[in-house]
């Protein structure tokens, strides 16, 4: 906190001071004053102030210096995101980033100033720290030496690897890199084998490398594995007597047929009323995973369970994510419960959060309720006819919510989510649209429901607490995103400089059924930001939502576990002022931590999603199929195909034409013929080539449709 302090003193200063200057503001005593100077220290380490000789300190903006990260593109630029988000991003030419690599934070200078139709350019001054430490890629042997071919497209040089450091690696093994020396006067950086994974074509290594080239924690410490091996496995009736107990009520789990981590159970009753009583029961994970233990201190690091086709990263050791935790069927478990009494318009009139004790009746599947509500009759269904009146109950209670939840204008991008199925030896097999049906629809509305109610709740009590945030787009995005729809007829209506999400959600609604309608969605849902977690309650612009939260998933999402915890501890009276100053800080380290990790897992979850959907289409190079133009770009076009794999026609390779790209319209238009190709489109293809370690599909367009 008192970095924080002292760079907004001197921000507020608005010059560089000199330390003397923050000793005298902060009233630091002599004994104090080595405290300080390495404080002064870290900042200046972590770039986030500037000493100059004299050692005056000073924000980077104070020397026209900017901090931030480095982003390079697979074509060899850059682009530079600053710290500062009121600041645009800024490009970076290839002569400028002087041995900066992808990740890397650094302090720039701008060279060329922003104008109409070209952004703000920059140079790389000083590299601060560098966000790539090791590299996974294909090592190759020379006679006297190595070197390694990274698998990430972004690091544009080759890594050598010296004499007696390639750990025995063989030619075309995996190999995690360590980096001992950075690319300096043309020099390759330089490095040494730490881990072979495998050759590169045995079966898991390509997943593998994935998972080191994010750097995801595939295995426990034994010091946390130990821990949870000391979980005891019953619930204790000392700790029933003081809940509420629920081990009577009909409740059930609905999750994927694959799923482990039963996170939340529910149960529905019609009320005398005629309102709905909703109960949401969450995994009391908090009261197995405390504060500062060490498996809390490992959750943290996680903060998430990463979710890779054929296998889970977890956050939690399975004997806890698998087990004691999971919602498992005709067992005691404990739980947080949320209720809620919502009447015919969908509004929560009431509500309640105790601890909690459950037996769930059942471990039903999405697909199982949804053959019950679709009246599907077989004998395997029938060992639930006892509960087909409670499951009618919860769709007739999702349907209120839903219709409340779009009248307000909740923003719901329905777009088919693929599954890849891989059959023993990770070859794919297929892939398939994963089904969203009415079962899936239910538990989203009725956890949409809870985290909204417990974030308001929270809310006003103004107590710390994490907050699951969606900001409003930038009317710059707003704008040029209008300005693409009309093209197709559509315009978003009322202000675009604080748009409103009903606006967003009339568009979608008059593009559903359209053969446009899954581009402009897409486009749309790039328009926008990206939701991450905040100790700020802001609200969530998708879900159209004044106040929103993660409460339902604590075995797999450390945000949640979290909140749990401030939970126990209002409902156990025991927040003091001290605690509360306490959990302002741990609210916001959790908060950026969640952020972070979250991003991580996506582009990981993303790239082995990539890497399967390329080796699929291996096998059909020569095949021809119907798409959809996804996105134009200068150099090509890209079309999706039913299944969601996607691939791209080059424009060198268009031969009818001299293609050139309309970027106001998302258009490649031929100069002789007028030809054109725009997003949206439906073409015919053929799968022309595919390049599973570029993670890149070629398709020729035979005609358009």
């Amino acid at each position: 906190m008192l970095k924080k302090k002292i760079i907004e003193f001197i921000k507020e200063y608005g010059n560089p001071v000199f330390d003397k200057e923050i000793f005298d503001i902060f009233d630091i005593k002599s004994d104090e004053v080595a405290l300080i100077n390495n404080l002064l220290e870290e900042l200046v380490a972590e770039g986030k102030l500037i000493k100059t000789k004299k050692r005056k300190f000073g924000i980077p903006e104070m020397f026209n210096i900017l901090t931030g990260k480095m982003q390079i593109t697979s074509k060899g630029f850059g682009f530079f995101i600053p710290d500062n988000s009121e600041i645009k991003d800024i490009f970076i030419p290839p002569s400028e980033l002087n041995g900066a690599m992808n990740g890397d934070t650094v302090f720039i200078k701008i060279t060329k100033s922003s104008s109409e139709n070209k952004r703000q350019e920059g140079t790389v001054i000083d590299i601060v720290e560098r966000g790539t430490l090791s590299v996974v890629g294909t090592f190759q042997s020379s006679k006297n030496f190595g070197f390694v071919v990274p698998d990430d497209k972004k690091i544009h040089s080759d890594i050598f690897i010296p004499n007696g450091k390639t750990s025995g690696a063989k030619t075309d093994d995996k190999v995690v890199v360590k980096i001992l020396k950075y690319s300096e006067d043309d020099r390759k950086p330089e490095g040494k084998v730490i881990e072979i994974l495998g050759n590169k074509s045995d079966p898991g290594v390509d997943i593998l490398s994935i998972i080191r080239k994010f750097e995801l924690p595939e295995n426990f410490p034994k010091k946390v594995e130990n821990e949870a091996n000391k979980v005891l496995e019953d619930v204790s009736e000392d700790e029933i007597k003081s809940r509420k107990d629920f081990r009577n009520q009909t409740i059930v789990t609905i999750d994927g047929a694959d799923a482990k981590d039963l996170d939340d159970a529910v149960s529905v009753k019609k009320l005398d009323n005629n309102n709905f009583g909703l109960w949401v029961h969450i995994a009391d994970v908090s009261y197995y995973v405390r504060e500062n233990s060490k498996l809390d201190k490992e959750a943290f690091k996680r903060a998430t369970s990463v979710y890779l086709i054929d296998r889970v990263i977890p956050m939690l050791p399975r004997r806890l994510s698998n087990g004691i935790c999971s919602l498992n069927p005709n067992v005691d478990r404990l739980t947080l419960t949320c209720y809620m009494e919502i009447n015919s318009k969908g509004k929560v009139v009431d509500h309640e959060i105790f601890e909690s004790v459950i037996k769930t009746n059942e471990r039903m599947t999405y697909k199982d309720v949804s053959d019950i509500l679709d009246g599907v009759e077989s004998e395997e269904l029938n060992k639930y006819n006892y509960l087909k009146d409670f499951f009618e109950n919860m769709k007739d209670l999702s349907l209120i919510l839903r219709k409340k939840r779009d009248e307000r204008g909740t923003i719901d991008f329905d777009f088919p989510e693929p599954k890849i199925i891989l059959d023993e030896s990770g070859k794919p097999l297929d892939i398939v649209k994963a089904e969203r049906r009415i079962a899936n629809r239910v538990i989203e509305e009725f956890m949409l429901a809870a985290n909204e109610t417990i974030a308001e709740h929270f809310y006003w009590m103004e107590i710390p607490f994490v907050y699951r945030i969606h900001e409003t787009p930038s009317e710059e995005k707003i704008k040029d995103f209008n300005k693409f729809i009309y093209n197709f007829g559509y315009s978003i209506k009322g202000s675009l400089e604080e748009v409103h999400p009903k606006a967003v959600q009339e568009v979608l609604k008059k593009v559903k059924g359209e053969h446009e309608e899954h581009i402009l969605s897409k486009l749309m849902l790039r328009s926008l930001k990206q939701a991450k977690y905040s100790p700020t309650d802001e609200g969530h612009f998708g879900l159209a939502a004044e106040h929103y939260t993660h409460f339902t998933s604590p075995i797999r999402r450390y945000p949640d576990l979290q909140i749990h915890r401030i939970i126990h501890e209002v409902l156990r009276g025991k927040l003091t002022e001290s605690r509360i100053a306490k959990l302002n800080e741990i609210v916001e380290l959790c908060s950026n931590q969640s952020s972070k990790r979250e991003r991580i897992a996506e582009k990981a979850e993303r790239e082995t999603d990539d890497l399967k959907m390329t080796e699929y289409m291996l096998d059909y190079v020569g095949e021809e199929y119907d798409g959809i133009i996804s996105s134009v770009t200068n150099f090509g076009v890209f079309v999706e195909l039913d299944n969601t794999v996607e691939g791209l026609m080059r424009v060198n390779e268009m031969k009818d034409d001299y293609y050139v790209f309309d970027e106001a319209n998302y258009k490649l238009v031929g100069e002789r013929t007028n030809n054109y190709y725009a997003i949206g489109d439906e073409v015919r293809i053929e799968v022309v080539k595919v390049n599973v370690d570029l993670r890149e599909i070629d398709f020729r367009i035979v005609r358009k449709l």
